[in-house]
């Protein structure tokens, strides 16, 4: 297909996105559930990425191609579902399809959500932060599970609307996201090898930056700085992290300062503002507020407990 020049759009109607996909009119101005077997294969009209201005959840199986969303890219080989926030850019993508191909996208503008409990707490869950190869894979019941919720909400699209239907919709959003949340948990616990080897490699980096002296020239190291080091999103990565270990990735870093910190107070003669500024706090007295936090003493109630 030729190409144009690539442009960002910013796709905020949703009959819009339904016209680029060659799609019928949606019932509904502001949610759609796109069941892509009973129209056609994804194709975009346009060559252009797309800031989109809904939120997107995505589930396929048996699809091959890859898309850009955001920084990363996903591989629709590997099936599974995928989680978009408005203002994330989504790439065009060209695919192949399987015998046994299936897919969901459901587009929800926010203002579908608006005054209603739901607008808030969406914006808590950590997967719409996710990278795009940080997908969902779920179990054949799972699945099932999945593909009744979004057969509930297509069920009311298709419905004559009333003054109920949204309220219908809405519940069945937050079940769905309710067992997405459920679901990622359990990935993180099935896949705990891999997983354990990400925490091992985030041990020895956190080890590494703070015996060097990084800290002097790029202060304390971030969630985002390890994030992009071992090629995963900062909700990814917190929300694993606590998931395996009970414990969030500031709270690992700040576990490491605390440990590096004491080593200081007890193997040296330095003062409290030196060990401070070589652990990369700008200002002493933030240093002592979070030792404090964390040990119960100042930096010199514990040089005075441990000599």
């Amino acid at each position: 297909m030729k190409q144009g020049k690539a442009v960002t759009v910013n796709t905020r109607n949703l009959s819009e996105i339904h016209r680029d996909y060659g799609l019928p009119v949606p019932a509904h101005p502001l949610i759609s559930l796109i069941e892509w077997p009973k129209h056609q294969i994804p194709k975009n009209n346009f060559s252009g990425a797309i800031v989109s201005g809904f939120y997107r959840i995505t589930f396929n199986t048996g699809l091959s191609g890859k898309s850009k969303y955001g920084q990363g890219y996903y591989d629709y080989s590997e099936g599974g579902m995928t989680f978009v926030a408005p203002t994330q850019v989504i790439s065009p993508c060209v695919y192949d399809v399987a015998d046994d191909w299936s897919m969901y996208t459901l587009l929800i503008h926010p203002d579908f959500l608006w005054n209603y409990p739901i607008a808030k707490t969406i914006k808590q869950y950590g997967f719409f932060s996710y990278n795009t190869n940080e997908a969902l894979h779920l179990s054949d019941k799972e699945k099932s599970t999945i593909i009744a919720i979004f057969e509930n909400i297509q069920d009311e699209l298709n419905s004559r609307i009333d003054d109920v239907t949204q309220n219908v919709i809405i519940a069945q959003i937050e079940l769905l996201l309710s067992y997405a949340d459920r679901f990622y948990k359990r990935q993180f616990i099935t896949r705990k090898v891999v997983n354990n080897d990400l925490l091992q490699k985030m041990d020895d980096m956190l080890d590494d930056y703070l015996n060097s002296d990084k800290t002097l020239s790029e202060g304390i190291p971030t969630v985002h700085f390890l994030a992009e080091k071992l090629n995963v999103s900062p909700s990814y990565l917190s929300d694993m992290v606590r998931s395996v270990n009970g414990q969030s990735a500031l709270g690992i870093i700040h576990q490491k300062i605390i440990e590096k910190a004491k080593e200081k107070l007890s193997g040296t003669n330095m003062s409290v503002s030196e060990v401070a500024y070589e652990l990369g706090f700008g200002h002493p007295s933030s240093f002592t507020k979070l030792f404090k936090t964390k040990t119960n003493l100042s930096p010199l109630e514990f040089r005075k407990s441990f000599n």
